[in-house]
């Protein structure tokens, strides 16, 4: 019987997917759950993922001419009553305030003062920055108004999964105003190529950008766009949304211009949101069977350096060279900023520092000892290949490649997921029974149980999209990208015009 290699992450990816992203996270301290049900404690090694995230989108937010602001957590229950396509889809999520204050009765603390009006805990903001842009928006001359808020929102979540699907969440929410259905459709595909330009170019995440069917479409939206990701059990995540609202959330709350010509007119406003489930997306895209592995532009740190001493009477002379190292290397810049070192000094054993530095994801991990000082290298190591032998170079060498080193771990892990898509993409499934044979024997909990994405024609009928759900299918999204030309539509056999991306689904 062939060995085995041991792995730093127990189950592996073919053993048990679901437990080993569990195990992902765990190993490379990014979250646990909370003592409240469905929520979840982002542990700072996650929350540094998190800050890439805002940082690199706030930065394209506001050269897109949006400013930031903040909106209440709680909603009053007449503002949602208001929209009643949307209240609709957030119902059964939505989490309700009722009372004020506490007392104690029979040793207990209980609810005692009734709101005269319940508050919901905002599942998204709508319908409340809605109703200050119908106080803010008098004339044409207020518009286009661009507002994105950074918040936290509370969806009720039964099965939930940490990064995934969480009852609290991370997100932003960008909610702009406009005179014409024009102006707001291209701020919606303006967002949608933010979106994907981050998400591809920072977190190495290659997506699918398309629109949503009618069924999937968030609720009171004319039209969603968004940008879908391939996990590497072949499941789909959506990783951001763009929305069009037309006229109805400003005909809700009464949000009006006066043109120039002096007649008022409702807006057209839009909304768009991603999420701490990128962090989820970014884990699953690119971890494997030792643990995370993060892309350069998103990493906390970039390189790692691990010293390594016999006895402490080496110690005081590693610690100086560890830290004249990282001095070296963080004078060269990576991504118009300098390279992100840090000297691991916890007195722990050096194998167990190194293996936890893998499990976390560090781009390279530097082993430095007192041969090394006499030698003026050290053992060099890239995430990405931490199966393969160690090279021994000087600082010297290290230093003048590390931007290009950094650079190429970032394209390496992006074409390694856009690969991987490609291996597990179908596009010559044309009729019911092969889609049906496809999804129905793609069962379990295994790295490869769930297939991957099927492009096929797609007559669009609500019928056919609602008969997908015995197989737990979605229409992911009808890609902007189409060929152009007829089809024939992969479940019903009518004639087809566009073709779209079907999966299962996070």
């Amino acid at each position: 019987m062939a060995k085995q290699n041991r792995t730093a992450i127990t189950p592996t990816r073919d053993t048990d997917y679901n437990e080993w992203f569990q195990q992902v996270i765990k190993g490379a301290d990014l979250a646990e759950n909370a003592p409240v049900r469905g929520c979840m404690i982002i542990r700072p090694h996650g929350y540094a993922l998190w800050e890439a995230v805002q940082k690199a989108m706030d930065r394209r937010f506001k050269e897109t001419g949006h400013e930031n602001a903040y909106f209440p957590l709680l909603i009053p229950l007449r503002f949602l009553e208001k929209e009643a396509d949307h209240v609709e889809g957030f119902a059964k999520e939505m989490a309700v305030v009722t009372h004020h204050r506490l007392e104690g009765k029979d040793g207990k603390l209980v609810p005692a003062g009734e709101l005269e009006e319940p508050l919901v805990i905002r599942p998204t903001s709508e319908t409340i920055i809605g109703e200050a842009f119908a106080r803010w928006i008098r004339s044409y001359r207020d518009l286009p108004l661009k507002i994105n808020q950074w918040a936290n929102v509370m969806r009720w979540e039964m099965r939930p999964r940490l990064f995934l699907r969480t009852s609290e969440f991370l997100w932003q929410e960008g909610h702009t105003a406009h005179a014409t259905e024009e102006e707001a459709r291209e701020e919606v595909m303006t967002m949608l190529e933010v979106y994907r330009e981050i998400v591809e170019e920072h977190m190495a995440i290659p997506v699918i950008c398309g629109a949503k069917s009618a069924g999937e479409r968030f609720p009171g939206a004319v039209d969603t766009f968004t940008i879908e990701a391939m996990m590497q059990d072949g499941k789909a995540l959506q990783s951001g949304t763009s929305h069009y609202l037309g006229q109805n959330f400003a005909k809700a709350a009464d949000i009006r211009y006066q043109d120039a010509k002096g007649d008022w007119e409702h807006c057209h406003t839009t909304s768009w949101g991603t999420s701490t489930r990128l962090i989820g997306g970014l884990i699953m895209t690119h971890s494997d069977d030792d643990g995370l592995r993060v892309p350069p532009r998103m990493a906390p740190e970039h390189v790692v350096i691990v010293p390594i001493m016999r006895d402490d009477s080496q110690r005081d002379m590693v610690m100086e060279y560890a830290e004249k190292v990282a001095a070296q290397l963080r004078d060269v810049r990576f991504d118009d900023e300098r390279t992100r070192v840090r000297v691991d000094s916890r007195l722990i054993q050096s194998s167990e520092k190194r293996w936890d530095w893998v499990r976390k994801g560090a781009p390279i991990i530097l082993e430095v000892g007192p041969r090394d000082i006499e030698e003026g290298k050290a053992a060099f190591t890239r995430r990405d290949q931490v199966r393969e032998k160690k090279q021994f170079l000087t600082i010297d060498e290290i230093a003048g490649n590390l931007e290009d080193t950094l650079w190429n771990i970032q394209s390496t892990l992006f074409d390694q997921a856009k690969e991987y898509r490609a291996a597990r993409s179908r596009d010559d499934i044309t009729t019911r029974e092969e889609f049906e044979a496809y999804f129905n024997e793609l069962k379990g909990n295994t790295f490869n149980a769930t297939g991957g994405f099927v492009k096929a024609w797609w007559c669009e009928s609500a019928e056919s999209e609602e008969s997908l759900k015995e197989l737990a299918v979605t229409v992911r999204c009808i890609p902007l990208d189409q060929p152009g030309g007829t089809g024939t539509c992969v479940l019903t056999g009518a004639a087809a015009t566009r073709m779209a991306i079907f999966a299962k689904s996070y």
